[in-house]
């Protein structure tokens, strides 16, 4: 079921958006070859409870899931495309590695998702590229998320860029509502036809988050039961912002 938030819903959200906002720009900045993933998980964790907040992600247990998910912080590396886990196994981070940081965070009982994907030290141009193209499609869907389009018109923005840079545009993961719960209606695909889907109305919240990979569109979902890769091994970029539709322009919560 589709949820329309208060305006007093949107005030705490835009509140906890600046603070998740924070967060992903100062774990952004800590990625370098040589730190490993439960360091990033960890800091999360510390930045997270400074501000009084919690973690949307940890012991989360999707639909379908084998087990709750066990850390406050996805970290997924090159091929692993989201849902990362950061501290059941060693993951160090290297020169040239993109690193996917996707963090969910419960500010007042209401909760943001926000995503972003960074290069450790110096990338490859074909992953700068792979990572400008990504985050260009991110912005493009949300500048048609108006109150009275639809959310085929956010797809199909961030489907054009994707095939126009000949990108693999996973099919299987997709945007979502958020606010209430981690998952919530309308889900968001990245890939569709303008005009269709559901009406976007002003007060709905909705996490926008294009993923395009350097190969195939083909995934894989690893053994551990969260962590899902490009099925030809190859790189794999993820950008996400929450956001308010309005009558207008959206508001981006997460920025």
């Amino acid at each position: 079921m589709i949820t329309i938030k208060t305006k007093k819903d949107i005030a705490v959200l835009r509140e906890g958006g600046r603070r998740h906002a924070e967060i992903i720009r100062e774990l952004a900045k800590m990625v370098r070859p040589g730190i490993t993933a439960a360091e990033l998980n960890r800091r999360a964790e510390e930045l997270i409870l400074a501000g009084g907040d919690t973690a949307a992600f940890l012991n989360y247990k999707p639909e379908g899931a084998p087990r709750p998910y066990p850390a406050s912080l996805c970290v997924s590396i090159n091929e692993e495309i989201v849902h990362g886990i950061p501290n059941e196994k060693e993951k160090i981070i290297k020169e040239g590695d993109i690193v996917s940081l996707d963090l969910g965070l419960v500010h007042k009982g209401l909760i943001t998702d926000s995503a972003i994907t960074v290069a450790a030290g110096n990338a490859s141009k074909d992953l700068e590229n792979l990572l400008r193209v990504t985050w260009k499609a991110l912005m493009a869907g949300i500048k048609e998320a108006k109150g009275g389009r639809r959310v085929g018109d956010i797809s199909n923005a961030i489907e054009r860029i994707g095939v126009a840079g000949k990108y693999g545009i996973v099919e299987e993961l997709s945007g979502h509502g958020v606010g209430y719960h981690v998952h919530e209606d309308p889900y968001v695909p990245n890939y569709g036809e303008a005009g269709q889907g559901e009406v976007l109305k002003p007060g709905m919240v909705i996490a926008v988050e294009p993923m395009f990979n350097l190969g195939t569109r083909r995934i894989k979902l690893d053994r551990d039961g969260y962590t899902y890769r490009t099925a030809d091994g190859k790189p794999s970029a993820h950008f996400e912002h929450t956001i308010v539709i309005t009558k207008g322009d959206p508001e981006i919560l997460t920025i």
